[in-house]
């Protein structure tokens, strides 16, 4: 029988292989000190052991220059690996401007996921190859963390906030999917696959599986059902601010702050909306926590992207003002 154990996991995503060189170039390192470390306490035993029972050692002079050299050389190395390091991880944690969104909701224990385009899945999630994939992540109960090995990326996923990561995978093929926290009973069991396919094959694979509905269109239906027309709305009489173009601009608050409206500005206005009050409004509006499931607070975070900044609302300032 062939059985093969590998010494990694399988690059598949274009940030693998960088991961890959910083690792084996820190155990390169280590491995190398190490050695000679225990090399010199080994020859330092056996040239200078006490070869007689009367036997004083000798004093010597320091040596500046050695001090400098055992100093300055480590030092070297390690900015040297911090720098690469840091590059690494901004690139894995800073997705492109051209990333398309998933949306990622860990669960004692599954992963449900779903597709900008409404499409859902338990434990799976299908993806084009070729394509820089944003996943915006939150827990509806316990610390989780998203794994996956062979794109040598990971994060953790928590409840009542928001995280992401992203990889642009490079093969096609099906590729393992932990949960890298302890979360519980069946931690173990909270396992899944990543699906990458051929663009082609990623378009007849959503052509078949039925559209419950888009996460925007969903939104917006909630949005009529909670009645949140009633105080968003424009005009000098509006109890809340105006939502449209609101995402991704800047929000001046009450307290003079200024705050940026990204997704997780969102989601704790939706459910703790006391939490920062826009200048000019009252704070009345009600709390949405324990009516709205997490897929629900996703949806109207996408309606409100959606909606077109055609005009300028009075609660929102130049970006450029928040920095």
């Amino acid at each position: 029988m062939n059985f093969k154990i590998p010494f990694i996991p399988e690059q598949a995503s274009t940030l693998a292989r960088d991961v890959d060189h910083l690792t084996f170039a820190l155990v390169g390192i280590s491995t190398f000190f190490t050695v000679l470390i225990a090399a010199m306490v080994l020859v330092f035993v056996v040239r200078y052991r006490r070869r007689s029972a009367d036997e004083v050692g000798s004093n010597f002079d320091n040596s500046t220059l050695l001090e400098i050299t055992w100093t300055v050389i480590p030092l070297l190395i390690v900015l040297f690996t911090f720098a690469w390091g840091a590059r690494i991880y901004f690139n894995l944690y800073r997705p492109p401007a051209d990333a398309v969104q998933y949306y990622v909701t860990g669960k004692q224990w599954m992963w449900k996921t779903q597709h900008p385009t409404g499409q859902r899945e338990i434990n799976e999630l299908h993806v084009p190859v070729g394509q820089p994939t944003k996943l915006l992540m939150t827990s509806e109960d316990v610390i989780h963390s998203f794994y996956i090995p062979a794109f040598r990326t990971k994060a953790d996923v928590l409840p009542g906030r928001y995280t992401s990561i992203w990889f642009n995978a490079t093969k096609p093929g099906r590729y393992h999917l932990f949960c890298a926290e302890y979360c519980g009973a069946e931690h173990s069991r909270m396992i899944g696959s990543i699906v990458v396919q051929s663009p082609e094959d990623y378009q007849k694979w959503l052509a078949s599986v039925p559209v419950p509905q888009a996460p925007a269109a969903q939104g917006q239906q909630l949005f009529t059902q909670l009645a949140c027309t009633s105080c968003h709305q424009e005009g000098s009489e509006a109890k809340g601010p105006a939502l449209a173009g609101l995402y991704g601009s800047a929000v001046r608050l009450a307290d003079g702050r200024d705050v940026a409206a990204d997704e997780q500005y969102l989601r704790e206005s939706i459910l703790s909306p006391s939490a920062k009050v826009v200048a000019g409004f009252q704070p009345v509006m009600p709390s949405f926590q324990g009516q709205l499931s997490e897929d629900g607070v996703l949806a109207l975070i996408e309606y409100i992207k959606s909606l077109p900044a055609d005009r300028t609302a009075s609660n929102q300032i130049a970006p450029e003002a928040a920095r």
